[in-house]
């Protein structure tokens, strides 16, 4: 009952860790911010009300792959509910349904979006641990500067300008930014590792996503070379 409990509760966190991803999706089906907003709660719910989330198991592989199977499912519920209800009524949404020959190109882009959505919040959430644990002390400042040369940062310093605010060496700047790198990409595998059913998928996720991710210059993979290497 307990062990039960406690992966139901853990899927459970990880769809709302993920829910921005959701909402981005729904909104490229052309749903509006509030319905999408809607749309995204109503998904959770019947996901977890239809115990939808026990089939997220051992069998299943990568549950980016599979929650996003249960959003077109539900999407395409919920398209054709509200479609018979406001029929007549002026009001209208745009589909993928619609566009006939286009649909699988259509599909693919959106998945993409999904994809790249949800690869951000796998980043997001490495660097909010990595920032949790710098906090205390002369840390978080610290933080601050070295925060700049990992995967994300708008602009990155010169380590010789990093090293002068930082009132170190360029070799002690370079050495901490090595482990700082290794732990965001150590946080990086943990957030993925809750996302796939295997040891052996978190390496195959992490290069896709990396490449979801490479039109941008954000990386998941280590790369020696400055300024965005996570190692």
């Amino acid at each position: 009952m307990n062990g039960e409990s406690g992966a139901r509760q853990a899927l459970e966190d990880l769809c709302h860790r993920y829910w921005s991803p959701l909402k981005q999706f729904i909104r490229s089906r052309g749903y509006n911010e509030a319905e999408a907003e809607d749309l995204t709660q109503e998904f959770l719910l019947h996901v977890l009300e239809h115990s939808t989330l026990q089939r997220a198991d051992r069998q299943v592989g990568r549950f980016r792959s599979f929650l996003l199977g249960a959003l077109n499912h539900f999407l395409a519920d919920a398209y054709d509910r509200r479609q018979a209800q406001k029929r007549g009524g002026g009001i209208s949404h745009i589909s993928v349904e619609a566009h006939g020959p286009n649909l699988e190109i259509a599909s693919e882009a959106y998945e993409n979006n999904f994809d790249r959505e949800w690869a951000l919040v796998i980043l997001e959430n490495a660097l909010k641990g990595v920032a949790q644990e710098w906090r205390g002390l002369e840390g978080e400042s610290r933080f601050a500067v070295l925060r700049h040369f990992l995967p994300g940062a708008l602009e990155t310093p010169t380590y010789e300008a990093a090293a002068a605010q930082l009132q170190m060496s360029v070799p002690a700047l370079k050495s901490e930014l090595h482990r700082l790198r290794q732990r965001f990409r150590m946080l990086v595998r943990q957030e993925i590792a809750n996302t796939v059913s295997a040891p052996h998928e978190i390496e195959q996720e992490m290069s896709y996503l990396q490449r979801v991710l490479m039109d941008r210059g954000n990386e998941l993979r280590t790369n020696p070379e400055p300024p965005h290497s996570v190692s």
